[in-house]
């Protein structure tokens, strides 16, 4: 069997069986930048949106999956990918694997590590107040 051809397999059950797929893009092209770091004197080196809001995972929100809605939503943001935006699966000096999940209105929320991605409305960019606070930890970039 031919590498298209088995590509096209691939696909095909993968569509079939309703799972989510997003095409992978190769490291670093994520444009607009999504995501950078920066360093929190307690942290270490922790993942922000392009303007410098750190970014957080909720504990209590299975991977794969959306629970933050309404006003969750509002005080966290989710970390939304704009349609046409490519998201790779790798960016060069962050361990893991970015994708996006889909919102229940149909917008693509980023993740890494198949877990959703927010931010926290009180935050000022540069800030990490929240981590360790119900559940919502600030993405670190080295584990």
């Amino acid at each position: 069997m031919s590498k298209k051809a088995a590509l096209v397999l691939c696909l095909t059950a993968a569509l079939a069986g309703g799972t989510q797929l997003a095409l992978a893009a190769p490291a670093d092209t994520m444009k607009p930048q999504l995501v950078r770091t920066i360093m929190d004197a307690k942290l270490g080196e922790v993942l922000t949106t392009g303007g410098r809001q750190a970014i957080y995972v909720w504990n209590k929100e299975p991977k794969g999956k959306v629970r933050c809605t309404g006003a969750c939503a509002k005080t966290w943001p989710p970390v939304i990918v704009k349609t046409g935006v490519v998201v790779p699966m790798h960016v060069k000096g962050i361990m893991g694997e970015f994708g996006t999940v889909r919102r229940a209105g149909g917008a693509r929320q980023l993740t890494f590590n198949r877990r959703a991605l927010y931010t926290f409305s009180k935050e000022k960019p540069g800030q990490v107040l929240c981590n360790n606070v119900d559940g919502w930890f600030a993405v670190k970039v080295h584990g």
